[in-house]
């Protein structure tokens, strides 16, 4: 315990990193609400579906709990790991931020239709549309953040398995209830590792703080 209070002191003396933490979760917050938005119009003004070589060929199964209680366990990691190393909290809050703020982008100007089958999900629940809105399909966000995530916590061989587990199990969810189009999915893990690529860059003296002494 004494050890995390120190972790603590050390961190939070620094005005730079107190500005850096607070500018991230502002901006993170700010993200989330358009991505909200953005989801909003993006079902709004959904088109046709399409075909798709999966989803045409294989029938929903009911996964509505896993595709919203699943994310909940690891944005709990994810708080428990930053908490624990709190000079990794900037560096993951703006890289998660710019994967939102891109995400929204993304199925902001592509307005395909969900597929016909899909399960229903009650989008008057918090934790459904916490998630999706039911027209954010380009590209999986269930897929891609903890793909992400495995690059951002790389440092640790099993935390960063668990994320591509847990990354690949989040695919298969989504194209089992027919919420994700194949190409959702598949996307996903290309467009993170870009993310990441990008994060590393522009956040470069974050990305140092949080690989120090690893």
């Amino acid at each position: 315990m004494k050890k995390i209070l120190d972790k603590y002191r050390l961190c939070f003396s620094n005005k730079k990193f107190v500005y850096s933490v607070i500018f991230s979760a502002l901006f993170l917050i700010i993200s989330l609400i358009f991505n909200f938005y953005a989801g909003v119009y993006a079902t709004e003004k959904a088109s046709n579906p399409v075909q798709d070589i999966i989803l045409s060929n294989t029938s929903p199964i009911n996964v509505d709990g896993t595709f919203i209680y699943g994310p909940l366990i690891i944005w709990f990691f994810v708080s428990f790991l930053l908490l624990s190393e709190p000079k990794r909290i900037p560096f993951t809050l703006k890289t998660i931020t710019l994967f939102v703020f891109i995400r929204f982008i993304f199925f902001s100007i592509t307005h395909l239709g969900p597929f016909p089958d899909h399960i229903n999900l009650d989008y008057s629940s918090f934790l459904v549309w916490a998630f999706t809105s039911g027209g954010d399909l380009f590209f999986s966000g269930h897929t891609g953040l903890p793909f992400l995530l495995s690059f951002i916590f790389g440092y640790n061989f099993y935390i960063r398995l668990f994320f591509i587990l847990s990354s690949v199990f989040f695919g298969i969810i989504v194209l089992l209830a027919h919420l994700h189009y194949s190409i959702d999915v598949l996307s996903a893990f290309f467009i993170s590792y870009s993310i990441f690529k990008i994060a590393e860059t522009i956040f470069a003296k974050d990305w140092k703080i949080f690989n120090d002494n690893i």
